[in-house]
């Protein structure tokens, strides 16, 4: 089997890992539910917590976070030494080694068993990144927290971030303190993020965009 069909079985598998809905197996699995019957519709972490509270919210959170950063270090640490032909240059080589990275979010975001119809990447991004670029993750995940514990719009939240994590890693390259001159890949991330909140964009605008609340209804 050549080296290219092996890259390309792994960047298969990398959207496989991904389109795996976490929110709507334990949905199913353990509360009897379809994730996306209520509350946002959405699979992810913040529609979990809504509907099935903290420990389901917190599990759906971990294991999308771990699909991404699983992936992601394979990718960065085992896939180059095992398909070291493909790779003619350090950009070339960086640029194959993210795009399994990019399938494991749109994986998420786009996965197949559900209709191509998932969640908004954060998550998975997150453990993506995790694995990826952690110092400006970190500076991230406090952007996050910091607008949702003010404002609490995860949404908000989750965009802001996203551009964060855009800055953040464009004010690396400008310093020398990565090998590629422009986070061509981080930026992709960030703008399909955006993208996928179009729907919370609009809301937030309009003022109708749901508050996260601990709060559950009896029996939830």
């Amino acid at each position: 089997m050549s080296t290219l069909i092996l890259w390309i079985a792994a960047c298969s598998l990398a959207y496989l890992i991904g389109s795996i809905p976490f929110g709507y197996v334990l949905g199913r699995v353990l509360h009897r539910k379809d994730i996306r019957s209520g509350g946002s519709g959405n699979i992810g972490a913040t529609n979990a917590l809504r509907q099935y509270g903290a420990k389901t919210g917190i599990l759906v959170l971990a294991l999308d976070i771990l699909k991404g950063f699983a992936v992601a270090w394979l990718a960065l640490h085992v896939l180059p030494g095992l398909l070291p032909g493909l790779a003619g240059s350090v950009r070339t080589g960086a640029f194959l080694a993210t795009l399994p990275l990019l399938a494991v979010i749109l994986g998420h975001m786009y996965p197949v068993w559900l209709g191509f119809k998932g969640g908004k990447g954060v998550a998975t991004a997150a453990g993506v990144f995790l694995a990826y670029a952690p110092v400006p993750l970190l500076i991230a995940l406090l952007v996050f927290v910091a607008l949702a514990a003010l404002t609490k719009y995860v949404s908000l939240g989750s965009i802001a971030a996203a551009a964060a994590l855009f800055v953040v890693q464009l004010l690396f390259a400008l310093l020398g303190r990565q090998a590629l001159p422009f986070p061509w890949f981080t930026l992709i991330v960030a703008l399909l993020i955006i993208y996928k909140h179009h729907a919370n964009i609009l809301r937030l605008l309009e003022g109708n965009e749901n508050k996260l609340s601990f709060k559950q209804k009896a029996g939830a």
